[in-house]
């Protein structure tokens, strides 16, 4: 038996899965596709960013010899369908260099790890961008897709080796893991690279941090529909998650951060200030 850092953790999320070798291994088995590259950025963004949203890959590598970009995102919230979706059609947008030419230089391909539940329930979903016939034949002129993984829900029908995989991530959740069980030597160095005694005291220190950012989050979210209840409308709980948002912003605590915590919007929050 292992202890090992919870995968549900952005930061332990990202130390596992930012070797080149581990992010090319989990790749082929999520795709069938074997990528060449020799590094993983973390946090990575457009500059200047596309549309009005800074979106940021958790996990982002370019393939330039086999024309392919692979962005893996680490995701425990429930907007992650339509998050994932701007993500992946702005990877495909900063590609873009003129009116002339539609199609970009490289293939996109976005892989979603959801650590927490779902309402649908199910081990893989995927977005194909591919056009197809009335019949469902596909035309292959568009390559894009996002796959959306949920460890949760693998079952006995989920093909291996991405069964293997998801059930490691899984496994990893209490903190406990029986390397034994896992033949896929990629999956072992995973697990090497989580290891309890392999966490710095900087990392902890963001494990705590976002923690912390998800019990705020829970609560929050709960006052503001328990106050929504009470005054028996949808403005109650707006106006809920704006007192709230009051009170944070009076503490000094950032605009990117409250909106995280509230889920009101930046420009929501702006305009309270501005009030």
């Amino acid at each position: 038996m292992k202890h090992v850092a919870p995968l549900r953790y952005g930061v332990i999320f990202k130390k596992a899965f930012c070797d080149p070798e581990t992010f090319t291994a989990f790749v082929h088995d999520v795709l069938g596709i074997q990528l060449e590259i020799d590094k993983v950025e973390t946090e990575k963004s457009f500059d200047p960013p596309i549309g009005k949203v800074d979106c940021r890959f958790d996990l982002f590598a370019q393939d330039i010899k086999n024309r392919t970009i692979v962005d893996i995102q680490h995701e425990k919230y429930s907007d992650h369908y339509h998050r994932f979706l701007h993500y992946h059609c702005a990877a495909i947008l900063q590609q873009a260099e003129k009116s002339e030419n539609y199609q970009p230089k490289l293939q996109v391909f976005t892989v979603v790890v959801l650590t927490g539940g779902d309402k649908h329930q199910v081990d893989m979903a995927m977005i194909d961008f591919d056009p197809c016939t009335r019949t469902g034949k596909h035309l292959d002129e568009i390559p894009h897709k996002i796959v959306y993984l949920n460890p949760k829900y693998v079952n006995e029908a989920t093909p291996e080796p991405l069964r293997q995989w998801l059930r490691a991530i899984e496994d990893t959740l209490d903190e406990v893991v029986n390397e034994t069980e896992y033949t896929n030597p990629h999956i072992q160095r995973v697990f090497a690279a989580i290891e309890q005694d392999h966490i710095s005291p900087s990392e902890r220190a963001r494990m705590f941090d976002e923690y912390n950012q998800e019990e705020l989050k829970r609560t929050l979210f709960d006052e503001g529909v328990i106050k929504g209840k009470q005054e028996g409308k949808l403005e109650g709980k707006l106006e809920g998650k704006l007192e709230i948002a009051r009170s944070l912003l009076a503490e000094g605590m950032s605009l990117a951060l409250v909106a995280k915590v509230t889920g009101l919007s930046e420009a929501e929050l702006a305009a309270l200030l501005a009030v």
